[in-house]
């Protein structure tokens, strides 16, 4: 086994690690970066392994790209509402690795493929980074590995009596499943938009498809229309102004008039209940689950349980003009658990059996996946670890912080002391306890990057690999451990009242991507992406309007050698 000393070890080269190594390389062109990934190309989600025909993206042309490579404009027949091919985001993260160069090297070039992380470990200052076919020592660690790489299997009773292929939707696009005439019964298990693609693609494929969700988890999805309103041509649009953003009662957006009135008085909150309940009462009529004119039995069964201002479950955009005329009467939906698998039969708790030539699993993954952390590291670092290995004194002090935390959120946010009744999935570890879903408390040497649910990944995991530069350069001044602290305990406090069972992991923002994005970049000094009061509120942000940010950054911080204090 080899061993190499380097700079700096970035783990993953999905979207976040390729985000985290440019913006470093940008700041130190020479130094000696090594990015680790476990695939086979780069990508993470949107890798070409991943990708099929019928996957789509959630976001729009011109905010789907970094702001500083443009992505070519796909042609109209992969558009819907700007809404495209996610085959494009795969073939510009692949020319983004190859034309991005520094100190004579790509960012391809530094990435080790097929390296799977065995164990991160800090040894006398330095971090010792391990696999099976090399050993990394760095003084600085970027773990960009994402949410999105240990696929989540449901639990399948009788598992080995299954004479049929189980497809997680990871590997279904490198399966036979569409066009294998042997494979033509095909049953799908989970609720979000991964499940929803592969049912239409199956139907589109000519298969005859059972769709499984569970009646013991938070319930179908919202999949809301991709159409715009008024000057905003797509939903996508409007999510991204931050005049939206403040409909949502959040720690993280400014305490100023206009958000006390809307959330502190009986007419502001009329008006939120008026936007958010008119576009729940569209999304439920658009399908009209009900009364759909030529439904199979079973589709009312896609029915949101909790509305949709409270995010409680799984949600995604309609980016088909036909997804609902096309399930509607082709899928038998089924709301209820699986009791147990027998050759080629799913058999559910009310006893329904269903045939089935596969089973494709929309289950999602296992969000908290830090494997290469020992326990001890896992807390110390204020990563997830399961409740039971939480300290009592450590317990107690985030229970009291989080508990003071709510007082507060519960005063200014009122209409969040009342959430609906709803299917409720309690998580078994402990939430993120990372500043700005970033920064340890303890360590200023390894950061996180990527772990934060925002709307627009591409815009989130820029902004968050400026901040970790400037971090890990002990460029920024923090508050006092106690007031960071205090902040995580806030945030995590806020996750779970405003997102319900999405927020239990304390990192879902995500209808207010842009004022955490915000907060990153001012916090590290930088407003150039600000273009006055007007647009910043009410025009959609686009990745463009981050263009500036590495010019200023490098103005302020120099080749970040230079501490803070001479910078001034």
């Amino acid at each position: 086994m080899t061993a190499q000393d380097v700079d700096l070890v970035v783990v993953g080269a999905g979207m976040s690690g390729i985000a985290a190594a440019r913006f470093y390389l940008e700041v130190h062109p020479e130094s000696r970066l090594v990015i680790l990934e476990q695939d086979t190309c780069p990508g993470g989600v949107w890798n070409a392994r991943r990708s099929y025909e019928g996957f789509w993206t959630q976001w729009t042309v011109g905010t789907a790209e970094f702001s500083d490579l443009r992505m070519p404009r796909p042609p109209d027949e992969d558009l819907y509402y700007d809404f495209f091919k996610s085959k494009h985001t795969t073939e510009y993260l692949e020319n983004y690795v190859d034309q991005h160069r520094f100190g004579g090297r790509s960012l391809r070039d530094r990435i080790t493929f097929e390296f799977q992380v065995k164990s991160i470990k800090k040894q006398n200052a330095v971090w010792v980074v391990k696999g099976d076919s090399a050993t990394f020592h760095a003084s600085k660690v970027i773990v960009a590995s994402g949410l999105t790489s240990n696929p989540n299997m449901p639990n399948l009773p009788r598992e080995n009596y299954f004479d049929a292929p189980i497809i997680h939707q990871e590997t279904f696009g490198q399966s036979s499943v569409l066009s294998s005439p042997n494979l033509q019964k095909i049953t799908v298990v989970g609720a979000g938009k991964s499940s929803a693609d592969m049912v239409y693609a199956c139907v589109k494929a000519g298969k005859i498809v059972s769709w499984i969700i569970r009646a013991s988890g938070t319930g179908p999805a919202f999949f809301l229309s991709p159409k715009g309103k008024g000057p905003y041509k797509n939903a996508f649009e409007i999510g991204s102004t931050r005049i939206a953003g403040t409909l949502s009662p959040s720690v993280l957006t400014p305490d100023n008039r206009w958000t006390r009135f809307i959330h502190r008085t009986n007419l502001g909150q009329k008006i939120v209940n008026a936007v958010w309940g008119g576009a729940d009462k569209e999304t439920r009529e658009g399908a009209d689950f009900d009364r759909r004119k030529g439904a199979l039995k079973g589709f009312e069964n896609l029915k949101p349980k909790a509305p949709l201002f409270w995010q409680n479950g799984p949600g995604g955009l309609l980016n088909r003009t036909d997804f609902w005329e096309t399930v509607a009467p082709n899928v038998h939906v089924f709301l209820d658990d699986i009791l147990e698998l027998d050759t080629k039969l799913v058999r559910l708790k009310d006893g329904s059996e269903i045939v089935t030539d596969v089973l494709l699993c929309g289950t999602g993954w296992n969000a908290a996946s830090f494997g290469f952390f020992e326990s001890a590291d896992l807390l110390r670092l204020g990563l997830p670890h399961p409740l039971v290995d939480d300290p009592a004194e450590e317990a107690a002090l985030w229970a009291r912080l989080q508990e003071q935390a709510d007082h507060e959120i519960l005063h200014k946010y009122p209409i969040l002391a009342h959430p609906p009744d709803h299917p409720h999935k309690s998580i078994r570890t402990t939430p993120y306890r990372l500043y700005n879903g970033i920064a340890p408390l303890s360590d200023e040497s390894i950061a996180f990057v990527g772990y934060t649910l925002v709307a627009n990944y591409f815009r989130g995991v820029e902004c968050q690999a400026i901040w970790a530069t400037a971090y890990l350069d002990k460029k920024l001044k923090l508050p006092s451990v106690e007031d960071r602290q205090a902040e995580v305990a806030r945030l995590i406090a806020w996750c779970k009242r405003r997102y319900l069972s999405n927020g239990e992991r304390g990192n879902f923002v995500a209808f207010e991507s842009n004022f955490y994005t915000d907060k990153l970049l001012l916090e590290a000094g930088l407003s150039s992406h600000l273009k006055g009061w007007f647009r910043d509120y009410f025009v959609p942000g686009i990745a463009q309007d981050m263009a500036g940010l590495k010019h200023e950054y490098i103005a302020k911080y120099g080749d970040g050698n230079v501490p803070v204090s001479e910078n001034k």
